[in-house]
């Protein structure tokens, strides 16, 4: 059954996403939903404005029009899929509208901070009810404030506290995967990894929702890096980035890998933290650490080709994610 499933989802995903790309991209581009470039960003970005956005809805149409048929087929645990499921979609309903302003009102910047932080919070709030809900008819509610401590059979028992916890880890991890989108291909072969390496915890941990979904969402960015790759014929925009960030910080959830997360996520966390060195370093001396952030932008004004750039990022996110599969299996 499992085996099934991890070689049956990824495949119809993918195929799914080659068939959808070539019809979405033009209907984009006759919207006119181009990508404006942002002046502060490298100079060389600026050939890319214009290139069709807000192509995430490619894979996350693959996923959804994949995954269900597939759960029920299988029979899965559909309380932990439509936990997924509505992470995934809601913060790329966020990352949508953010999209749809800077586009279609030709505002650059999008939502603003607040606007986008209330409604991840509230999506947060209805992911932890939707949680609580699912473990109490389970009859397994004394499980959800725990969290396992990576490379150990230790678990810490959070109480309250790990309703904030599940709050701030959908921010970040959404806000995370958006910061590093930035380079062609990037974010869809890093997120492409983890989500890969969530499948193989799937797998050990026998959860048919998690491999299905984990799979899917694999094989749909597999395909939308066909057209996504350097030079990218489309950018997944904050719609793709934002729910590929929710729907990794779901699985951790259940999974129970929170703090796993960090390791199998750690392209994203190095880029989170290079933003906020540069801030803090330049709010407190004045100075900036790194040429530019994030910092794959940095590395390109070294003097890095930007397939150069991607591809060392795409390792790193495959050592990061052998590592967190490693510590989540065998230790």
């Amino acid at each position: 059954m499992f085996n099934h499933m991890f070689w049956i989802s990824p495949a119809v995903t993918f195929g799914l996403g080659v068939l959808l790309a070539p019809l979405v991209i033009p209907l984009l581009r006759r919207l006119k939903f181009g990508q404006s470039i942002r002046a502060e960003g490298p100079e060389a970005h600026q050939k890319k404005a214009g290139t069709p956005t807000m192509g995430g809805v490619i894979f996350l149409t693959a996923v959804v029009l994949a995954s269900v048929p597939l759960a029920g087929r299988a029979e899965a645990g559909s309380p932990d899929l439509f936990f997924l499921l509505f992470a995934t979609l809601s913060y790329g309903i966020v990352g949508f509208m953010d999209d749809y302003i800077k586009v279609v009102m030709r505002r650059n910047l999008g939502l603003t901070a607040r606007q986008k932080l209330l409604g991840q919070v509230f999506i947060g709030m209805v992911l932890f009810w939707v949680l609580w809900q699912v473990r109490v008819v389970r009859g397994t509610y004394e499980a959800i404030s725990t969290i396992g401590i990576p490379g150990t059979d230790l678990y810490i028992s959070l109480n309250w506290l790990y309703f904030p916890l599940l709050v701030i880890m959908m921010i970040a991890a959404s806000n995370a995967v958006n910061l590093t989108d930035g380079l062609d291909g990037l974010v869809a072969g890093t997120a492409a990894i983890a989500y890969g390496a969530y499948t193989v915890i799937g797998i050990m941990q026998e959860n048919t929702s998690v491999i299905i979904f984990s799979a899917s969402v694999t094989g749909a960015l597999l395909a939308f890096l066909l057209f996504n790759a350097n030079p990218a014929k489309v950018f997944m925009g904050d719609t793709g980035s934002l729910a590929l960030g929710g729907g990794l910080a779901a699985l951790a959830v259940i999974t129970k890998t929170e703090l796993l997360l960090l390791i199998i996520g750690g392209v994203f966390v190095m880029e989170t933290l290079s933003v906020m060195i540069q801030v803090t370093s330049f709010k407190l001396r004045g100075k900036r650490v790194f040429l530019m952030s994030p910092v794959h932008h940095h590395f390109e004004l070294k003097g890095w080709s930007e397939w150069r750039v991607v591809t060392t990022f795409w390792g790193l996110g495959f050592l990061f994610a052998v590592l967190g599969v490693y510590l989540e299996i065998f230790i």
